[in-house]
C-alpha cells in the first residue's frame, strides 16, 4: 500500500511538473522575450547610429555651412543635443515600460490621436525611409570597387539595398538572439574602421598635417536655413539614440540596463563623430571633400593604400549593421501599434516557435522596397529629418505635460525640467527654420501626409466600419496559418 501511495504522489508531482512546463512554453508564445542585456543593448545603440550617417553626412553638413570651423561646431552640437534627447529617453523608457519607442509615450500623455498619427507617419514614412537610406548606402559602398573611375549603375544599386533589406528581414524574422548576435559582429566590425580612420587622423596630425584648420571659419555661410539644414544632416547620421526604447519589453532589468546604455553609447558615438571628422580634414581640403563620392573611400586611398580596400568593406559591415539595429527596432513599433488597434491586428502577433513579431518585421521590410525605387538619398534625408523632429519635440514635451499630469507614475530617473524644455525649444526651431528660409514643396506634402492619417483613423479605428474588419479576418487567418503566428497577452500595467 505504501508502495502504491508513493507511485501515485510520484505520478501526480510528474504530471504537475509537465503541466507547468506546457504552462510555461504556451505563456512564452505570448509574449516577446526578454533577451537583451546591457552589453547587446549598448551595441543597440552604438550599432544603429553609426550607420551609413558619418560617411554620408560630412559632406552635407560642409555644403551648408560652407567651412571646417562652423561643420566641426555642428557635429559637437548634434552630440550635445541627441545625448539631451536620450537623456529625456531614459526618463520616459524607466517610467512607462512598453515597446514601441514614442508611441506609448504619446498615446500616455496626449491619448490616441497623436500616438496614432505617429505610428502612422512612422510606419510609413520615417522608418523605412531610413531603412531605405541606410540600405542604398550600403548597396553603394560595396558596389563603388567594382567599377573603378565612374558610378555604378542605379540598377546594380537598387538591387543590392533591396536584397540587404530582404536578408535583415529574414534574419530579424527568424530569431531575437540571431538579430541581436548580428548586431554586436557588425558593431564590433564598424568599431574597427572607427578605431582606423580616428588613429590615422591622429598620425597626420602629429606628422603636421594641420593647414586645413588654418583660417577654418572663413568663408562660412550662416543663416537660420542653411544651419537647420546642416543639422538635419548632422543629426541624421545621429539618428538611432533612440532606438532602444523600442525594444523596452525586451531588455533584462529595463530600470538600470535603459539608462546606462544611452549614457555609455551616446556620448561614445559624439566623441567618435568629432574625431572622424577632424581625420577627413587632415587629408582633404573642404573643396576636396565636397568633390568626393564617397568620403571614406577616399580617405582609405590616400592614406591606407594599398590596404585601401579595407575600407570599404568595414564601410559596408557598418552600413549593414545600422540598417540591421534599424530593422531590429522599428519591427517593435508596428508589433506595438498593431497590438493598440491602431494597424492591422495582425501585425502584432508573434510567431509561436521563434517568439519574434514577424508581421511587423515583413511589413516593414516591404515598404522599405517601395521607398527605394524612387530612392535618392538626400531628398530621403530631408523628408525623414522634417517629420521625425516633429515627434522628437512633441515626444519630449510629452515628458514635460507627465510632470504635471501623471505624477502618480514611477519615476527611477528624474532629469531636470530645464533639459527636455531645451530640446523642445530646439525641435520647434529645427522644424520652422527651413520652412521660413527655404520652403519647399516637399515640407508640405509631409504635412498633408501626416495629417491625411486623421481620415483613417476616423474611418477604422473611431468609427470601426464593420466592411473593413470583414475583409481583414480571412487575411488575418490566412497569414497566421502562413507564418505560424498568434495574437499576444496584453501586457500587465
Amino acid at each position: 500500500m505504501g508502495e502504491e501511495n508513493m507511485r501515485k504522489r510520484k505520478g501526480e508531482t510528474n504530471r504537475e511538473r509537465d503541466e507547468q512546463s506546457i504552462q510555461s512554453k504556451e505563456s512564452k508564445t505570448m509574449n516577446l522575450q526578454k533577451e537583451v542585456g546591457l552589453i547587446s543593448g549598448i551595441c543597440v545603440i552604438v550599432g544603429t547610429v553609426i550607420g551609413s550617417g558619418i560617411f554620408i553626412s560630412p559632406k552635407s553638413v560642409l555644403a551648408n555651412v560652407g567651412a571646417v570651423g562652423p561643420c566641426l561646431v555642428i557635429w559637437a552640437a548634434c552630440g550635445i543635443l541627441s545625448t539631451l534627447g536620450a537623456l529625456c529617453y531614459a526618463e520616459l523608457g524607466t517610467m512607462i515600460t512598453k515597446s514601441g519607442g514614442e508611441y506609448p509615450y504619446l498615446m500616455e500623455a496626449f491619448g490616441p490621436i497623436p500616438g496614432y498619427l505617429f505610428s502612422w507617419t512612422s510606419l510609413l514614412v520615417i522608418k523605412p525611409s531610413s531603412f531605405a537610406i541606410i540600405c542604398l548606402s550600403f548597396a553603394e559602398y560595396t558596389s563603388a570597387p567594382f567599377y573603378p573611375g565612374c558610378d555604378p549603375p542605379v540598377v546594380v544599386i537598387k538591387c543590392l539595398a533591396a536584397a540587404a533589406i530582404v536578408i535583415i528581414t529574414t534574419v530579424n524574422s527568424l530569431s531575437v538572439k540571431l538579430g541581436s548576435y548580428v548586431q554586436n559582429f557588425f558593431t564590433a566590425a564598424k568599431m574597427m574602421i572607427v578605431i582606423i580612420i580616428i588613429v590615422s587622423g591622429f598620425v597626420l596630425l602629429a606628422q603636421g598635417k594641420t593647414e586645413n584648420f588654418k583660417n577654418s571659419f572663413n568663408d562660412a555661410k550662416i543663416s537660420a536655413g542653411s544651419i537647420s539644414l546642416a543639422f538635419y544632416n548632422g543629426l541624421w547620421a545621429y539618428d538611432g539614440w533612440n532606438q532602444l526604447n523600442y525594444i523596452t519589453e525586451e531588455l533584462k532589468n529595463p530600470y538600470r540596463n535603459l539608462p546606462l546604455s544611452i549614457i555609455i553609447g551616446i556620448p561614445l558615438v559624439s566623441v567618435c563623430y568629432v574625431l572622424i571628422n577632424i581625420s577627413y580634414f587632415t587629408i582633404m581640403t573642404s573643396t576636396e571633400l565636397l568633390q568626393s563620392q564617397a568620403v571614406a573611400v577616399t580617405f582609405g586611398d590616400r592614406v591606407l593604400y594599398p590596404a585601401s580596400w579595407i575600407v570599404p568593406l568595414f564601410v559596408a559591415f557598418s552600413t549593414i549593421g545600422a540598417a540591421n539595429g534599424t530593422c531590429f527596432t522599428a519591427g517593435r513599433l508596428v508589433y506595438v501599434a498593431g497590438r493598440e488597434g491602431h494597424m492591422l491586428k495582425v501585425l502584432s502577433y508573434i510567431n509561436i516557435k521563434r517568439f519574434t513579431p514577424a508581421p511587423a518585421i515583413i511589413f516593414y521590410g516591404a515598404i522599405a522596397i517601395i521607398y527605394i525605387i524612387p530612392g535618392d538619398i538626400n531628398t530621403l534625408i530631408n523628408y525623414f529629418s522634417f517629420a521625425v523632429w516633429i515627434f522628437y519635440g512633441l515626444t519630449v514635451f510629452a515628458l514635460i505635460v507627465m510632470r504635471f499630469t501623471r505624477k502618480e507614475l514611477r519615476r527611477p530617473i528624474k532629469i531636470p525640467i530645464v533639459i527636455p524644455i531645451l530640446v523642445t525649444i530646439v525641435s520647434i526651431l529645427l522644424v520652422l527654420a527651413p520652412i521660413i528660409s527655404e520652403p519647399e514643396w516637399a515640407y508640405l506634402y509631409c504635412v498633408l501626409f501626416m495629417l491625411g492619417g486623421l481620415i483613417f483613423y476616423v474611418l477604422f479605428i473611431h468609427f470601426k466600419f464593420n466592411w473593413a474588419q470583414k475583409i481583414s479576418r480571412p487575411i488575418t487567418m490566412h497569414l497566421q496559418m502562413l507564418l505560424e503566428v498568434v495574437p499576444p497577452e496584453k501586457v500587465p500595467e
